[in-house]
């Protein structure tokens, strides 16, 4: 099955099932990537895994974004999804705003997303609700910034021992 052709099925299913829960459907840089509403995405991504069509059982990987100008939307978590025996491929994406960045857990439907749930968690903040043991996975427990945020200062602003002239500044 052509990618393209992917894309249509798979939105298709999914606008006769959650049609007011879907965003946007595209391909980017060509992958099938569907935007979602935060709300159902368990519901969503359980519907992917139990279609006898469709078949999304493997988690790939969940990450998160941060677009800290894109208002009242600036984190996004993205979800891969694989169906192993065709070899179909898909994302999908949801955003949240920082006022409220909770999202459901998928740990319910893959246990693999508990550790990339607490990455994701431990590097943009965002939470994931009833998700077993949310803490930190990779930064020290005593880190209150979230080092993949944008908005993370790349250096430490109190060091006074480096010249700016040795960094062409």
């Amino acid at each position: 099955m052509e990618k393209t052709e992917l894309l249509t099925l798979v939105n298709q299913q999914l606008n006769e099932k959650f049609k007011e829960e879907i965003v946007s459907a595209e391909m980017a840089r060509d992958f099938p990537v569907f935007t979602v509403k935060k709300e159902k995405i368990e519901e969503i991504i359980r519907f992917l895994y139990e279609s006898p069509e469709l078949q999304f059982t493997f988690l790939t990987d969940i990450c998160g974004i941060h677009f800290p100008n894109n208002k009242s939307q600036e984190l996004g978590v993205v979800y891969h999804l694989h169906n192993m025996q065709k070899n179909y491929r898909i994302r999908l994406k949801l955003f949240t705003s920082l006022s409220d960045p909770s999202v459901p857990t998928l740990t319910k439907l893959f246990s693999a997303a508990n550790w990339m749930e607490r990455e994701t968690y431990d590097f943009y903040g965002i939470t994931f609700k009833e998700h077993p043991d949310l803490r930190r996975i990779l930064n020290v427990d005593e880190m209150i910034d979230f080092p993949l945020r944008k908005e993370f200062p790349l250096e430490d602003q109190t060091r006074e021992d480096k010249n700016n002239a040795m960094f062409g500044r």
